[in-house]
């Protein structure tokens, strides 16, 4: 097929063997790749077994995998994925950058990192030549320092290998902070200083194998695609419209840090006791003031939401970042009573710095410091921290010790639900009430309750299997629901670059590049159903250290059933019935029975009748 490089490598880390694996054209065409493509491989390999397998154990494979439209449509990415350490399931968790650009010019579409390293390692690719390499110099610290390291090694090393070529670029690199290290269930895979994959926890599945980062330079071309004229007319044409969207290119996501609490009622504040606030001094102009490069963007990314802010002066003078996206905003900034741009940045930095995931570490940081508000969590419990709404160096304390899993953090790492699960064991008071998360990840920065937020409705979490993610949210109809999301993990994009174009436009621009035609009603009823359904079995068999139950886990929180307390809003809530009549639509619209379990039928037309034995697990 077209648009692939053709081969996959595979590293297995406990004895440093690499070979390269080949699938067959049917398979690339039913899980395209990305998110799709991994979750095949991940049952193929563990799925007899799943429920066994630990995600911090030397089992677990780690996935790092692009797409055929990787590197051909405006604005790129890569998927991270694995079994996750927050779901037991498997999330397609992506990051912006060229790594997988780099990689498809090295020759490989993905890579499937096996085992455990002996030592702290790192693996370095330039074209054919793969090396793991040792990363004790670099084992526990931070990501500047990381980076920088790697980044003149691997330099030194690609001109060893290509001495006359010149001055070269640095190579693409994904990495883990102390909280991946140190095995966090909250921790990141970064990218250059400030790119995350967050959601899934896959850095602590790095530092469970002991690797600290993967660096890849490529100096091939991108593979051959079918038709590049019809892709250069596609591509200028949604680089073209991208241009227009004139608001989300000045601000980017940031933009709503004000907006979706003022407006919409639907931000987290203070560990989500409110979703309102309307404090002026975090508006896209008050955040305006710190950056220092207006439009910064990725491989070929006419969006260019990035904003690179730089604290100059006052008590964070140094603080360097990606100006905080709305995720961040919120889960480092109102989510723990901070309406200040500066501190915002401050606190982001440092996360990006720690490695740890800003949603996923946020809500860790929120949730404490409530359970510290109502005398729960005592300054004994957190050696000597005041965790009070709004105190900077307090949270900034706290989630050293997350990264670095000591005293309280050691507990909070393992993530909000996991966390309220022993805290409630050792307060002898159930703790749960207080967690916002979906099949143990904590939810994205949108709430439900208000019924305004254009990315979440009553059941976008509650039956997503993804769980918290906000990027991959179940809604109806299904062409506006994660199945559009699975196809832009499995042909890997950004999708922000696609909020003007339609699904049927990116169905030929995949045909441009591939050679295959995909029509939207074979995607919806077919092949993304198939993706889908192999993550929900997944998901449910869970284990070993939590199981998600069929229909009483497919709920929203608990603090999601409250009136909202203020704003416009107050008083506003869920209905149970409407709730509970449209999350039976959607089981019925996926081929899933009142339980949440694909049916006989559904599995037989998709081709996965293997998964009903494992599914009685499930049903008993």
């Amino acid at each position: 097929m077209r648009g692939y490089a053709g081969k996959y490598l595979e590293i297995n880390l406990s004895n440093g063997i690499s070979k390269e694996i080949r699938f067959p054209d049917e398979v690339l065409k039913d899980y395209i790749g990305g998110r799709g493509l991994a979750t095949k491989i991940l049952w193929d390999r563990l799925g007899a077994k799943w429920e066994k397998v630990d995600p911090l154990g030397p089992e677990n494979i780690l996935l790092v995998m692009t797409g055929p439209i990787t590197g051909y449509i405006p604005g790129t990415r890569v998927c991270v994925t694995g079994k996750s350490p927050q779901s037991n399931g498997v999330i397609g968790s992506t990051v912006a950058g060229e790594f997988g650009v780099e990689l498809k010019c090295a020759g490989y579409d993905g890579l499937i990192i096996t085992g455990k390293a002996e030592r702290p390692s790192y693996i370095f690719i330039c074209d054919n030549h793969v090396e793991i390499k040792d990363a004790s110099p670099i084992w526990g610290k931070k990501g500047r320092k990381t980076y920088r390291y790697l980044v003149n090694k691997s330099k030194e090393d690609i001109k060893a290998i290509r001495p006359n070529h010149g001055e070269v670029k640095e190579p693409a690199i994904l990495y883990s902070g102390p909280a991946g290290d140190n095995k966090a269930r909250v921790a990141a895979v970064i990218s250059k200083y400030a790119h995350a994959a967050g959601y899934g926890g896959y850095g602590g599945v790095m530092g469970s194998k002991n690797l600290k980062a993967i660096a890849v330079k490529g100096f091939g071309p991108l593979p051959e695609i079918e038709s590049t004229e019809k892709v250069q007319e596609m591509y200028h044409d949604f680089s073209k419209r991208n241009f227009q969207i004139e608001r989300f290119r000045r601000y980017g996501t940031g933009g709503g840090g004000y907006e979706t609490g003022a407006a919409m009622s639907s931000e987290p504040i203070r560990n989500w006791q409110e979703e309102w606030h309307d404090e002026k001094s975090y508006t896209g102009e008050e955040f305006d003031k710190h950056w220092i490069k207006k439009f910064w963007g990725d491989f070929g990314c006419p969006v260019t939401c990035l904003k690179l802010a730089v604290l100059k002066t006052g008590e964070f003078k140094g603080a360097v970042c990606d100006n905080p996206d709305y995720e961040l905003e919120a889960f480092l900034g109102t989510n723990l009573g901070i309406f200040s741009p500066e501190q915002n940045i401050y606190l982001s930095c440092l996360i990006d710095e720690l490695g740890l995931c800003g949603i996923q570490g946020g809500s860790a940081l929120g949730f404490a410091a409530e359970l510290y508000e109502n005398g729960i969590l005592t300054k004994k419990d957190l050696d000597g921290i005041d965790l009070k709404w709004g105190n900077v160096r307090a949270f900034e304390t706290l989630a050293e010790k997350i990264a670095l899993r000591q005293g309280i953090g050691d507990v909070l790492a393992e993530g909000v639900y996991r966390a309220a699960l022993k805290l409630s064991k050792q307060k002898g008071i159930d703790l749960t009430k207080y967690v916002v998360h979906s099949k143990g990840v904590s939810i994205g920065a949108h709430g439900v309750r208000s019924g305004k937020d254009f990315l979440s409705k009553n059941v976008s979490y509650a039956v997503s299997v993804q769980g918290g993610d906000h990027t991959s949210a179940s809604n109806l109809p299904l062409d506006d629901s994660e199945l559009s999301t699975i196809f832009a993990d499995s042909s890997t994009y950004c999708f922000f670059t696609t909020f003007a174009i339609e699904d049927t436009e990116l169905f030929k621009f995949y045909e441009a590049i591939t050679g295959c035609k995909l029509p939207a009603k074979e995607w919806y009823n077919t092949k993304a159903l198939k993706i889908l359904t192999l993550q929900r079995t997944m998901l449910l068999l869970g284990g070993p250290d939590a199981k998600w139950r069929p229909k009483i886990d497919d709920d929203n929180p608990p603090r999601f059933w409250d009136p909202l307390p203020s704003g416009p809003h107050k008083g506003k809530k869920l209905d149970r019935k409407k709730f509970e009549a449209d999350r039976l639509k959607y089981f019925n619209a996926v081929g899933w029975d009142e339980n949440g379990l694909p049916t006989t039928e559904t599995l037989r037309r998709l081709g996965l009748e293997n998964l009903e034995e494992k599914l009685e697990q499930v049903r008993n």
